[in-house]
Order: structure tokens, then C-alpha cells, then sequence
């Protein structure tokens, strides 16, 4: 039997209400956020929830779409809902519909014209490499396992060549269609952590190697992309002027490897 939560502070009112939603998800088991035509996404199991709450179909437009198999901490949903609930009720009520690997973090009444997408003024990456020769049954769903260790002060170097206003037609997805692929990154850095009691405690695994990427908005599989071409630069097979010639190109085939989504957390959104 999956408990229902109760709808307390519910009332029935001709006046939609703009909501912004926080998520945060475990996004192995689904297509990505984005409805498809076959297979669970966070966004159409976001929406079920809601239109079970909210008495008939609701539409959820998200801040990002991420891929197949990426999580995220700080997803940002903007939703428009006709029943009045208190944020803490439909906070409960929400989850008491979700699947577990879903979880409504907050919930707020904003302006009717906030816009998860088109208001966001930033979005932040994290992605988890882990070295060694043994990969921790823990660890599979969250990280990369590459067993090399990598040259972390070439790969930050290299990704400032990143930084700014540019084409980055050489790191969006094979196939991808977009009105353009010109995007602004503010920030890149490459960094190592220790892998001890992570994910949980207990948990003893190599080093870490951590990149972080904000910009104003991504390509599909932008950031995989970025990571796969710092990977070339960090097993020394690269460098910096290799990093600028892809970029330059504008050619998919010129960059690195696609890194694989379960590495990949959207951590937060930023507005203002």
C-alpha cells in the first residue's frame, strides 16, 4: 500500500498560483528529466503527482533537462497549480506520491511571471571521477570509475581556455539541434578530494578527481563532453592548445569522449 499524505490547507480558487519546486533526484533509473515516448522521466512522474494533488493535468517546466542517468541536488521546477495548498502540505503530499528516488525539497509561491528556464541566470555542474583498481559497490551510480590517476593542475589549466563567451558546437551532442550553440561559462575548476567515507561511511575509495563547471546554460551533453576532453588533457595525451583547437573547430568528432551520466549532478540553479 503507498501512503497518500493528506491535503491540509487545501482550498479551491479560480486564481492559478505560480509555484517554484526544488528537486533533487537519484536519476538512474530514468530517461532524464524531459517526458519521452517510452520510458519514466523525473518530469512526468513530477507531473502525475501534481495532477492527482491539483485535480487535472499540470505542466512542469524545469530549469534544465538532464540526461539519462544524471542526478541532481538543486533541480528547479516552476509549476502553476489552481488548488491553494500550503508549501509545507503539498510538500508532504507530493512526496507521499513520488517515487522514492524522487524528492520534493521545497516548494514557494512566486511572481506568475517566474520561469524556471528563462529566468535562470546560472547553472552549476559537478562531475566525480574515482581512481583505483577496485570500484566500491557504493560508488557505481555516483561516479566515474577510471582507474588512471589524473594530472589535475593540466586539466584546470587547460579548462580556463573554456571560460567566456564561446561556440561550443565541438561539445554539444552528435545530432544535436539548437538555434544556436553559443554559451557563456563563468567558472571551470579541476580538483582533487579524497574518496574516504563517501559515499558512505565505511566507504574507503581512491582519490577523487572533481570538476565543476557554471554557465549560463548548457548544450546536451555539454558537460559530459567538457569532462571527457579534460580526461585527454589530465592522461597527458593533451593540452591546452588541443583544448583551444576544439573549441575552435566546431566539430563534435574534435573533441573527446562523451563521460558517462552517473558522474553528473546539477548541484544548484541560480536566479537574480
Amino acid at each position: 500500500m503507498v501512503f497518500r499524505a493528506p491535503l491540509g490547507g487545501i482550498a479551491a480558487c479560480n486564481v492559478m498560483r505560480n509555484l517554484k519546486l526544488i528537486i533533487a533526484y537519484e536519476g538512474t533509473s530514468y530517461v532524464g528529466w524531459q517526458r519521452q515516448a517510452i520510458g519514466s522521466s523525473i518530469q512526468g512522474c513530477l507531473e502525475a503527482a501534481l495532477g492527482e494533488i491539483d485535480g487535472g493535468a499540470v505542466a512542469a517546466v524545469g530549469a534544465g533537462r538532464t540526461d539519462a542517468g544524471v542526478h541532481a541536488l538543486g533541480q528547479v521546477a516552476s509549476v502553476q497549480l489552481r488548488r491553494h495548498i500550503a508549501s509545507e502540505a503539498l510538500v508532504r503530499a507530493v512526496n507521499s506520491r513520488l517515487p522514492a528516488d524522487i524528492r520534493l525539497l521545497r516548494a514557494e509561491v512566486t511572481p506568475e511571471i517566474f520561469h524556471a528556464r528563462f529566468d535562470a541566470t546560472a547553472k552549476v555542474y559537478r562531475y566525480r571521477l574515482i581512481h583505483g583498481e577496485v570500484l566500491s559497490p557504493f560508488t557505481r551510480r555516483y561516479a566515474w570509475s577510471h582507474r588512471m590517476a589524473l594530472d589535475v593542475d593540466r586539466m584546470n589549466a587547460a579548462g580556463q581556455a573554456l571560460v567566456g563567451q564561446h561556440d561550443f558546437a565541438s561539445f554539444q551532442a552528435a545530432g544535436g539541434t539548437t538555434h544556436t550553440t553559443v554559451r557563456r561559462l563563468f567558472g571551470l575548476s579541476v580538483s582533487r578530494e579524497s574518496g574516504r567515507n563517501w559515499p558512505v561511511e565505511g566507504c574507503t575509495v581512491g582519490d577523487m578527481t572533481v570538476i565543476e563547471v557554471r554557465g549560463s546554460g548548457f548544450l546536451r551533453h555539454m558537460v559530459r563532453v567538457i569532462v571527457g576532453t579534460l580526461v585527454e588533457v589530465g592522461v597527458g595525451r593533451w593540452n591546452k592548445a588541443d583544448v583551444e583547437r576544439v573549441l575552435r573547430v566546431c566539430a563534435r568528432d574534435a573533441a573527446g569522449p562523451t563521460a558517462p551520466p552517473q558522474g553528473l549532478f546539477l548541484t544548484r540553479v541560480e536566479y537574480g
